[in-house]
């Protein structure tokens, strides 16, 4: 099964996915679809807030979108919440996070220079899809951690709930599926 939809100009096929027996969600694979992130880019940064110092991301799906916003934009710089500690990492500071599509309990991990770069600083946080909002609340402990000051929340999809919140921008709509493939939210 499968959910057709246009975001950003570009026609999507997204597969469906079983959440459990009763719940599947349309998944939004941004990987390796250079069109549809260099539009969804785009898309997104004439919605972006006038004034930011900084976007920082999720990984990994964001990635490719972070990466092409900072492109565009011209700003040559992003900020990734990484989800494991890497040897390069200094002072890293960590969140716990369990999104809809992870089975388990994940960490979301900042170094300290990342953390310099934001104290004080104008943040955006950019991400593929918002469901729960679980990845979301991560990111914003960072950030906060961090002393960075929150002034947009932005993703290509919102999800179910999601999108009934007024503190995120989104270019379109996600539904969450019944078991026989009908959208129900």
């Amino acid at each position: 099964m499968k959910y057709t939809m246009n975001i950003a100009g570009v026609d999507c096929d997204l597969p469906l996915c079983p959440l459990n027996d009763e719940l599947y969600i349309g998944a939004f694979v941004i990987f390796g679809k250079v069109e549809l992130t260099c539009a969804c880019a785009k898309a997104l940064l004439e919605k972006m807030p006038a004034e930011y110092d900084y976007m920082i991301a999720p990984e990994a799906k964001a990635i490719p979108l972070i990466h092409e916003m900072a492109r565009q934009s011209g700003r040559n710089e992003y900020l990734l919440a990484r989800k494991a500690k890497k040897l390069y990492m200094r002072d890293a500071f960590e969140v716990s996070v369990r999104s809809i599509t992870t089975d388990m309990d994940q960490k979301l991990f900042m170094d300290r220079e990342d953390a310099e770069k934001m104290n004080g600083k104008r943040i955006v946080i950019i991400d593929d899809v918002i469901s729960t909002g679980e990845s979301l609340h991560a990111v914003e402990e960072l950030v906060k951690m961090a002393g960075g000051i929150i002034v947009g929340r932005m993703a290509v999809l919102a999800e179910g709930e999601a999108q009934k919140r007024g503190d995120i921008t989104y270019l379109a709509p996600l539904p969450l599926f019944d078991k026989n493939g009908n959208p129900i939210a």
